[in-house]
Protein backbone atom coordinates (compact mmCIF):
# COMPACT_ATOMS: atom_id res chain seq x y z
CA UNK A 1 0.00 0.00 0.00
CA UNK A 2 1.23 3.18 -0.93
CA UNK A 3 2.10 5.83 1.88
CA UNK A 4 1.32 9.07 1.66
CA UNK A 5 4.01 11.63 2.08
CA UNK A 6 2.17 13.78 4.72
CA UNK A 7 1.27 11.51 6.82
CA UNK A 8 1.02 13.48 10.83
CA UNK A 9 -0.79 10.59 12.71
CA UNK A 10 1.32 11.60 15.68
CA UNK A 11 0.80 15.62 15.68
CA UNK A 12 -2.57 16.62 17.56
CA UNK A 13 -5.86 17.24 15.59
CA UNK A 14 -7.02 20.10 14.96
CA UNK A 15 -10.00 22.05 16.46
CA UNK A 16 -13.40 21.27 15.32
CA UNK A 17 -13.85 23.25 12.78
CA UNK A 18 -10.36 23.88 11.25
CA UNK A 19 -10.00 23.67 7.56
CA UNK A 20 -7.66 20.87 7.65
CA UNK A 21 -9.80 17.81 8.75
CA UNK A 22 -12.19 16.11 6.12
CA UNK A 23 -15.47 18.27 5.23
CA UNK A 24 -17.50 15.42 6.69
CA UNK A 25 -15.71 14.65 10.39
CA UNK A 26 -15.97 19.10 10.64
CA UNK A 27 -18.00 21.00 13.04
CA UNK A 28 -19.65 17.72 15.00
CA UNK A 29 -17.26 16.35 17.72
CA UNK A 30 -18.13 12.48 17.48
CA UNK A 31 -17.41 12.15 13.82
CA UNK A 32 -14.15 14.14 14.37
CA UNK A 33 -13.17 11.92 17.07
CA UNK A 34 -14.03 9.32 14.93
CA UNK A 35 -12.44 10.34 12.03
CA UNK A 36 -9.29 11.14 13.98
CA UNK A 37 -8.65 8.27 16.47
CA UNK A 38 -10.20 5.67 14.33
CA UNK A 39 -10.73 5.85 10.64
CA UNK A 40 -7.99 4.27 8.99
CA UNK A 41 -6.60 2.71 11.63
CA UNK A 42 -5.89 -0.93 12.62
CA UNK A 43 -8.13 -2.81 14.80
CA UNK A 44 -7.12 -5.21 17.31
CA UNK A 45 -8.83 -8.59 18.01
CA UNK A 46 -11.71 -10.39 15.92
CA UNK A 47 -14.48 -8.47 18.17
CA UNK A 48 -13.25 -5.28 17.08
CA UNK A 49 -13.59 -6.61 13.36
CA UNK A 50 -16.72 -8.06 14.00
CA UNK A 51 -17.77 -4.63 15.51
CA UNK A 52 -16.51 -2.12 12.97
CA UNK A 53 -18.16 -4.43 10.53
CA UNK A 54 -21.95 -4.30 12.21
CA UNK A 55 -20.91 -0.91 12.09
CA UNK A 56 -20.97 -0.49 8.16
CA UNK A 57 -23.57 -2.99 8.11
CA UNK A 58 -25.99 -1.27 9.95
CA UNK A 59 -24.74 2.02 8.11
CA UNK A 60 -26.39 1.26 5.00
CA UNK A 61 -28.65 3.60 4.11
CA UNK A 62 -28.13 5.87 7.39
CA UNK A 63 -25.38 7.91 8.57
CA UNK A 64 -22.33 7.54 10.08
CA UNK A 65 -23.33 9.91 12.56
CA UNK A 66 -26.62 7.66 13.42
CA UNK A 67 -24.44 4.54 13.50
CA UNK A 68 -22.13 6.49 15.74
CA UNK A 69 -24.41 7.66 18.41
CA UNK A 70 -25.91 4.18 18.43
CA UNK A 71 -22.85 2.30 18.59
CA UNK A 72 -22.72 1.97 23.04
CA UNK A 73 -26.33 0.38 22.32
CA UNK A 74 -25.34 -1.62 19.61
CA UNK A 75 -22.23 -2.86 21.93
CA UNK A 76 -24.74 -3.76 24.90
CA UNK A 77 -26.91 -5.60 22.29
CA UNK A 78 -24.33 -7.72 21.46
CA UNK A 79 -22.44 -8.21 24.68
CA UNK A 80 -19.27 -6.40 23.37
CA UNK A 81 -19.19 -8.57 19.57
CA UNK A 82 -17.80 -11.52 21.36
CA UNK A 83 -17.68 -13.00 18.27
CA UNK A 84 -17.83 -17.13 20.01
CA UNK A 85 -20.82 -15.78 21.84
CA UNK A 86 -22.69 -14.41 18.59
CA UNK A 87 -21.71 -17.62 16.72
CA UNK A 88 -24.31 -19.41 18.98
CA UNK A 89 -27.08 -16.44 18.84
CA UNK A 90 -30.57 -17.64 17.22
CA UNK A 91 -33.94 -16.41 17.17
CA UNK A 92 -34.18 -15.48 20.76
CA UNK A 93 -31.12 -13.12 20.65
CA UNK A 94 -32.38 -11.49 17.97
CA UNK A 95 -35.88 -10.85 19.33
CA UNK A 96 -33.88 -9.66 22.70
CA UNK A 97 -31.77 -7.22 20.11
CA UNK A 98 -35.04 -6.14 18.38
CA UNK A 99 -36.40 -4.98 21.58
CA UNK A 100 -33.18 -2.66 22.52
CA UNK A 101 -34.08 0.64 22.73
CA UNK A 102 -30.71 2.01 21.32
CA UNK A 103 -30.05 -0.04 18.39
CA UNK A 104 -31.21 0.44 14.53
CA UNK A 105 -33.85 -2.32 14.75
CA UNK A 106 -33.50 -3.97 11.45
CA UNK A 107 -33.71 -7.68 11.25
CA UNK A 108 -31.91 -8.77 8.45
CA UNK A 109 -28.95 -6.41 9.45
CA UNK A 110 -28.94 -8.03 13.07
CA UNK A 111 -29.14 -11.35 11.98
CA UNK A 112 -26.34 -10.60 8.70
CA UNK A 113 -24.21 -9.62 12.10
CA UNK A 114 -24.71 -12.81 13.54
CA UNK A 115 -23.98 -14.91 10.40
CA UNK A 116 -21.02 -12.99 9.84
CA UNK A 117 -20.49 -13.90 13.50
CA UNK A 118 -20.19 -17.41 12.43
CA UNK A 119 -17.90 -17.08 9.16
CA UNK A 120 -15.48 -14.89 11.82
CA UNK A 121 -15.39 -18.53 14.22
CA UNK A 122 -15.33 -20.31 11.27
CA UNK A 123 -11.87 -18.46 9.69
CA UNK A 124 -10.43 -18.27 13.48
CA UNK A 125 -10.84 -22.06 13.57
CA UNK A 126 -8.85 -22.32 10.08
CA UNK A 127 -6.94 -19.60 10.32
CA UNK A 128 -5.89 -18.97 14.18
CA UNK A 129 -7.94 -16.21 14.35
CA UNK A 130 -10.21 -13.78 11.81
CA UNK A 131 -7.18 -10.83 11.95
CA UNK A 132 -4.87 -13.35 11.28
CA UNK A 133 -6.74 -14.30 7.71
CA UNK A 134 -7.66 -10.45 6.75
CA UNK A 135 -3.91 -9.24 7.48
CA UNK A 136 -3.16 -11.92 4.85
CA UNK A 137 -5.67 -10.70 2.22
CA UNK A 138 -3.46 -8.95 -0.60
CA UNK A 139 -5.08 -5.55 -1.30
CA UNK A 140 -1.97 -4.39 -3.19
CA UNK A 141 -3.63 -3.60 -6.67
CA UNK A 142 -6.92 -2.49 -7.70
CA UNK A 143 -7.21 -6.87 -9.65
CA UNK A 144 -6.33 -8.10 -6.32
CA UNK A 145 -8.31 -5.62 -4.53
CA UNK A 146 -11.51 -6.58 -6.32
CA UNK A 147 -11.07 -10.42 -5.67
CA UNK A 148 -11.35 -9.16 -1.58
CA UNK A 149 -14.21 -7.33 -2.69
CA UNK A 150 -15.67 -10.93 -4.08
CA UNK A 151 -14.56 -12.67 -1.35
CA UNK A 152 -16.44 -10.50 0.90
CA UNK A 153 -19.69 -10.59 -0.91
CA UNK A 154 -19.96 -14.54 -0.89
CA UNK A 155 -18.34 -15.03 2.63
CA UNK A 156 -20.26 -12.54 4.40
CA UNK A 157 -23.48 -11.05 4.49
CA UNK A 158 -24.66 -7.51 3.92
CA UNK A 159 -21.06 -7.19 2.63
CA UNK A 160 -21.18 -5.74 -0.88
CA UNK A 161 -18.58 -3.73 -2.32
CA UNK A 162 -19.35 -0.41 -1.04
CA UNK A 163 -19.82 -2.05 2.15
CA UNK A 164 -16.66 -3.53 1.83
CA UNK A 165 -14.94 -1.10 0.84
CA UNK A 166 -15.68 1.36 3.50
CA UNK A 167 -15.00 -1.71 6.01
CA UNK A 168 -11.71 -1.72 4.60
CA UNK A 169 -11.01 1.60 4.64
CA UNK A 170 -12.36 1.90 8.51
CA UNK A 171 -9.75 -0.78 9.25
CA UNK A 172 -6.91 0.44 7.20
CA UNK A 173 -6.41 -2.05 5.11
CA UNK A 174 -7.06 -0.13 1.95
CA UNK A 175 -6.04 3.97 2.89
CA UNK A 176 -8.75 6.24 3.11
CA UNK A 177 -9.56 9.03 1.08
CA UNK A 178 -8.72 11.87 3.44
CA UNK A 179 -9.13 15.40 1.39
CA UNK A 180 -5.76 16.86 0.43
CA UNK A 181 -6.00 19.69 2.89
CA UNK A 182 -6.66 16.78 6.36
CA UNK A 183 -4.32 16.79 8.65
CA UNK A 184 -4.13 12.81 8.15
CA UNK A 185 -3.31 13.00 4.47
Amino acid sequence: MPTRSRNTRGAAPPQLDDPRRCRWARGDALLADYHDREWGRPIDGDAGHLERMALEIFQCGLSWKIVLVKRPALREAFEGFDVASLAKWGDPHIARVMTHPGVIRNRRKIQAVLDNARAFAALAEEHGGYVRWFERLDVSSPTRRREVFTEFRERFRFMGPETTKCYLWGTGKIAPPHERRCWLF
